[in-house]
């Protein structure tokens, strides 16, 4: 990460996971070495029914003997819970590729996708350029705007418009992932240029806002209180 950053200390916190306050605002990045951790979607239970929540994802993944290092909402979802787009889970497409216009932040155009494949390396991509290049991926969520695309902010955001919200979002940067929230609401101007200038990622997408959440093992850091539809949760990998 680059300096110029204000380091911020908070005990319970994973040892991959920073605080600092950027641009007036405070923020966390967990920074994930996919040959340390392991990074999965999930959505719903055995029985197909959606989880609604991070809280409810990450109680279910404990009870099952897989309590996550970290948890977050990683992207949008229709009324019923489904996902608005493209979301794999285990190598099997749950939802399609969403191209369609439309209105709101999913459909701020260019959008993106965050995945990883069966190799376990991670990627951001553009909706269009990922549906371009043939990937069968393990894992991937559709989610949007763009916030950064390769090393440049989306082309339609305001250096530091008036809508703020506590926000959260992916990068990839050396193959490791990026995952980042906020604690202060901060605009979308301010959250794409933490991920291009503070974690270096020449590729970032934009999960959500207002309902963006973290888990810390299995207690909630910061909690929305909202419905979520896809969670990326991170496992510590076993020694071998």
């Amino acid at each position: 990460m680059q300096q110029g950053s204000e380091a911020m200390t908070a005990p319970n916190r994973p040892d991959i996971c920073e605080e600092m306050v950027f641009e007036g605002a405070r923020a966390v990045l967990c920074v994930i070495n996919p040959s340390a951790y392991e990074v999965r979607l999930v959505y719903r239970d055995a029985e197909g029914v959606p989880y609604r929540s991070v809280p409810r994802a990450v109680a279910a993944l404990a009870e099952a003997g897989q309590t996550p290092v970290l948890a977050m909402n990683a992207g949008m979802y229709h009324a019923d819970m489904t996902p608005v787009g493209l979301y794999v889970e285990g190598g099997a497409e749950l939802s399609a590729v969403n191209t369609d216009g439309g209105f709101g932040n999913f459909f701020l155009k260019p959008n993106g996708v965050f995945f990883i494949g069966t190799d376990a390396q991670a990627g951001v991509m553009e909706t269009e350029a990922y549906a371009q290049a043939g990937i069968a991926p393990q894992f991937a969520t559709q989610s949007g705007p763009m916030l950064v695309i390769q090393g440049a902010i989306h082309p339609r955001f305001l250096p530091d418009g008036t809508t703020k919200y506590i926000r959260n979002g992916v990068g990839v940067r050396d193959g490791k992932i990026v995952l980042a929230i906020t604690r202060d609401p901060v605009s979308l101007g301010s959250f794409a240029r933490l991920f291009r200038d503070v974690a270096d990622c020449p590729d970032a997408l934009f999960f959500d806002g207002a309902v963006s959440s973290l888990a810390w093992g299995s207690e909630m850091e910061i909690d929305s209180g909202e419905p979520a539809g896809p969670v990326v949760a991170v496992f510590a990998r076993m020694a071998e």
